[in-house]
């Protein structure tokens, strides 16, 4: 019930609506936020990566014939691999994860309920390799429970969580292991995911915003200590980071952003790794995408509502940007919906002059100066990440789509995400469903 109150209680305040007095500055005020919000973070998100780059990043040795880092003690790594109808893509993850360059891997597959006869392919893939062991769940349970299985049926310290969908590049085990084996108090690392579905717009602005938005907060959110999640399609965790928090929340849509939370609530440190390179699939529908993003905003919601009330003794400071982070990216959503609807009422009723709004269009100098923003951040991302894809150039023609497609999805979907958790059932399982894979994929 708080977090359905809390909820409740920022849409009121995002909205402007808590008191009659908020309105006295929600017009100007509200459409000055709603255009500088991205320029602020946009400039963050390039320092930050930077900064990233010039510390740690431009010093590795990166590309063909440079070995992976080599894992003192050869400790056994298990790949958890969670299958729900994924008979098209399973057999080319697995085998992915079966040939990583580090020998001492063995690949666990989770069986969840599949209707299409993933649990006969299953099976014969692990007739023709001992290192592949297979689990089956009699009906579907989620993502998270059949992660927590494979977890317990594990019998090593370092697990690495893939999806079905997931190509491993051949070194990214040992790239994801290698900071859990030097640094005793990182619980997890997430790795970096490549888009290989774009044959449509929605997939070649995709492989832009995974180099130029995801990779640069990734590398800020590093810089500054927290990370908001681990990657749902690759991470690797410490087993015993895992048992002192409870393993995957079962009730949770995104099971990803909420370990990851759980994990540094409990004083674990989440590393990123760009070099542990993985190949996935990504929706190139308008409505497998809005069902994708939908998701992972109400997964965000449900976290943000979990951890707000809790979140602000001293010892959890350190979490603090993020919740600051995530609360402004939910006030920009409302309150661009809130200039539209002041916008709107304008040009249809007289409105007093603090609350009309005459145009949503930016003024030609603020136009401009988020146009070379975009650009320039466009620009560093795919300077820094070219080295891990080859290519990354081309897609700058298709990522500047990104600011006009991307923000108006990403604010409908915080708002329906909202709305959801609210009347969400508590403690109702979180089951999956056959996510949009892409209309063609491109070989590699």
């Amino acid at each position: 019930m708080i977090e359905r109150l809390l909820a409740l209680l920022i849409l009121c305040i995002v909205l402007g609506v808590p008191l009659g007095t908020a309105l006295i500055w929600t017009g100007e005020v509200t459409l000055d936020f709603v255009y500088f919000y991205p320029l602020f973070m946009s400039g963050l998100w390039m320092v930050g990566g930077l900064y990233y780059w010039l510390h740690w990043e431009r010093h590795w040795d990166w590309g063909d014939g440079v070995p992976a880092p080599v894992l003192r003690g050869e400790p056994l790594i298990v790949v958890l691999l969670p299958c729900f109808n994924e008979i098209e893509h399973g057999p080319a993850a697995i085998m992915a994860a079966l040939a990583q360059n580090y020998q001492n891997v063995k690949v666990i597959a989770i069986n969840d309920g599949s209707t299409d006869g993933t649990d006969v392919m299953l099976d014969e893939l692990a007739a023709s390799d001992d290192r592949l062991q297979v689990i089956h769940l009699a009906q579907n349970q989620g993502k998270a429970m059949a992660l927590r299985m494979g977890a317990l049926a594990a019998n090593s310290e370092y697990l690495v969580c893939i999806d079905g969908d997931v190509i491993l590049d051949p070194n990214a085990v040992s790239y994801l292991v290698a900071p859990l084996l030097d640094n005793p108090r990182v619980g997890a690392v997430t790795g970096n995911p490549r888009v290989r579905t774009r044959s449509t717009l929605i997939g070649r602005i995709q492989v832009g915003e995974f180099s130029s938005i995801v990779g640069l907060i990734k590398r800020t959110q590093r810089v500054y200590g927290q990370v908001f999640t681990v990657s749902g399609a690759v991470a690797a965790f410490r087993r015993s980071a895992l048992v002192r928090v409870g393993y995957w929340s079962l009730d949770m849509v995104t099971e990803d952003i909420d370990i990851s939370w759980k994990l540094q609530r409990d004083h674990w440190s989440i590393f990123y790794e760009p070099r542990a390179l993985c190949w996935l699939l990504m929706p190139e529908t308008l409505k497998g995408l809005w069902k994708q993003r939908l998701r992972w905003a109400q997964g965000g919601a449900e976290v943000f509502l979990k951890n707000i009330p809790n979140i602000w003794s001293w010892q959890y400071r350190r979490l603090w940007p993020l919740m600051l982070e995530y609360f402004a990216s939910a006030i920009w959503s409302f309150a661009v919906v809130l200039s539209i609807v002041l916008w709107a009422i304008g040009h249809i009723v007289a409105m007093p002059d603090h609350l009309y709004i005459q145009t949503l269009l930016p003024p030609a100098f603020t136009g401009m100066v988020l146009a070379l923003v975009c650009i320039l951040q466009f620009v560093l991302s795919i300077c820094i990440d070219r080295r891990y894809e080859h290519g990354l150039v081309r897609s700058l023609y298709w990522v500047i789509w990104y600011p006009l497609a991307y923000w108006m999805v990403s604010l409908s979907t915080n708002l329906c995400g909202f709305l959801k958790v609210i009347f969400k059932h508590r403690h109702q399982r979180a089951r999956w469903v056959s996510p949009d894979r892409g209309i063609k994929v491109r070989r590699l």
